[in-house]
């Protein structure tokens, strides 16, 4: 039988066949896929970072090995060539439970540059060197980034180790390409269960003046808040001690803790640290904002400018809540008028203060037209309807932020202002929330997952 047309089943099945399946850990799976007529790829799924051995053989009897695998963060692929006719060649994937002493390394476990990459001096726009930026820097004197700190924190964002079943890491619910977001309205736990909030972007949460972290605050810095989703029992299941536990069994940890910390140990506070590095270095200054700052938007276009001028001007005023260069919150928590009462409460929820009720982080609209869904909910799926919610829809509340509300003299006091915007002007402030988008830092490799997985 020619192995390029050899049925998929019927190659799973060559391993399930043998005693060795009873051996099988838990939720491992291979694949043979033929890519051509002359190459195939074996794909092994192995939450539990075994290693397997690839095997060949002419006639499905005799198996020689070809390479030993390591799984190093969930699932592996190799390239497998597929001799043409007359001579047949059969692979397969085994797991022998007596062959497990190959372990991983930073040089095998990691794709890493020859030089290291620069996350704690990153180029900065002179606006972020003064105040009111400079201020709003919430990097503690205790856990400045240093560049073995990020990438540790890089390592351990990607790692799957990080969830009970070893199935999902903080990537999952903040996954790059979505501007460090999460497409889905609420993101999948390691059970299948969801989130109760959607998971917002983290694009410079570095400046975020409050400090304190997740939709409520309840996290009072961002050392704290990188520890809980791994505790939580929706989200990832663990504990910090078998965490701890977990990590100490993975050998090419105890370089990337010494070169971060300078010794081996491995402890949740060192986690966290690490892990609060790598988020603060996520930072987006290559925007067409950012160019268009120097050039007084010369580069923008007139539907773009006209946007701009809505966004800082009186007609939107979004400044109020998303001021500075870095589109981040001064020093107020704000209640935007989403709803009357509010399902979920925000930090009311945490104080169990009226005052308190609805009032939620606001995050920085940085990379914002890449975060869909918005809201602490979702509720929202694309830009334009988050403008004409902030247009036309904004709901009375006592704890109503002031800026949402109309001045003195007109309407109702207190009532919800109405910005009436024309559909050109409405289209204007989305072309200028999109000019905001930088795909230099969601691309970019050194804050990409580092881990091998083969070909």
């Amino acid at each position: 039988m020619n192995r390029a047309t050899l049925p998929h089943a019927f190659l799973a099945s060559l391993l399930l066949a043998t005693p060795l399946a009873a051996q099988l850990p838990e939720d491992s799976a291979f694949v043979i896929t033929p890519s051509s007529p002359t190459q195939a790829h074996v794909q092994v799924t192995d939450p539990g970072n075994h290693a397997w051995i690839l095997q060949s053989s002419p006639d499905l009897s005799l198996w020689s090995n070809v390479e030993t695998l390591k799984v190093h963060n969930g699932h592996f692929q190799r390239a497998v060539t597929i001799p043409v006719q007359p001579t047949s060649l059969f692979y397969r994937a085994r797991y022998d439970s007596t062959q497990q002493t190959l372990t991983s390394t930073v040089a095998t476990g990691l794709l890493l540059p020859a030089s290291p990459a620069n996350y704690a001096a990153p180029t900065l726009p002179a606006a972020f060197l003064v105040n009111p930026i400079l201020g709003q820097d919430n990097t503690p004197a205790g856990n400045a980034t240093t560049d073995p700190g990020a990438l540790l924190g890089r390592v351990l964002f990607y790692d799957k180790r990080l969830s009970l079943n070893q199935t999902v890491s903080c990537s999952s619910c903040h996954q790059p390409s979505h501007g460090f977001s999460d497409p889905r309205q609420f993101s999948v736990g390691f059970e299948g269960g969801l989130t109760g909030r959607n998971s917002m972007g983290l694009s410079n949460a570095r400046w975020y003046q409050r400090r304190a972290f997740f939709w409520d605050e309840r996290a009072a810095t961002l050392e704290d808040q990188v520890l809980e989703p791994i505790q939580n029992a929706v989200e990832m299941g663990m504990t910090l001690p078998d965490l701890v536990t977990r990590l100490s069994a993975e050998p090419f940890y105890a370089t990337l803790f010494t070169n971060a910390f300078g010794t081996a140990t491995i402890n949740s506070q060192r986690i966290s640290r690490a892990l609060a590095q790598f988020v603060r270095s996520i930072v987006s200054t290559q925007s067409k904002y950012d160019i268009g700052v120097a050039t007084n938007f010369a580069n923008f276009t007139a539907q773009e400018n006209q946007g701009r001028q809505i966004y800082t001007g009186q007609a939107g005023n979004c400044v109020a809540c998303h001021g500075t260069d870095n589109f981040v919150p001064g020093p107020n928590i704000n209640n935007n008028g989403l709803e009357n009462p509010y399902v979920d409460k925000g930090r009311g929820e945490i104080t169990g203060l009226a005052q308190d009720e609805g009032l939620f982080k606001v995050n920085s609209l940085r990379n914002i037209e890449l975060t869909a869904p918005y809201m602490h909910d979702g509720r929202f799926a694309t830009l334009e309807q988050v403008v004409e919610f902030y247009n036309s829809g904004v709901v009375a509340h006592p704890n109503l932020s002031p800026p949402l509300r109309n001045p003195p003299g007109q309407g109702p006091p207190g009532s919800p202002r109405r910005l009436n915007l024309t559909v050109a002007q409405k289209a204007a402030l989305v072309a200028f929330l999109k000019t905001l988008t930088d795909t230099t830092v969601t691309t970019d490799p050194k804050f990409s997952d580092p881990f091998n997985y083969g070909q």
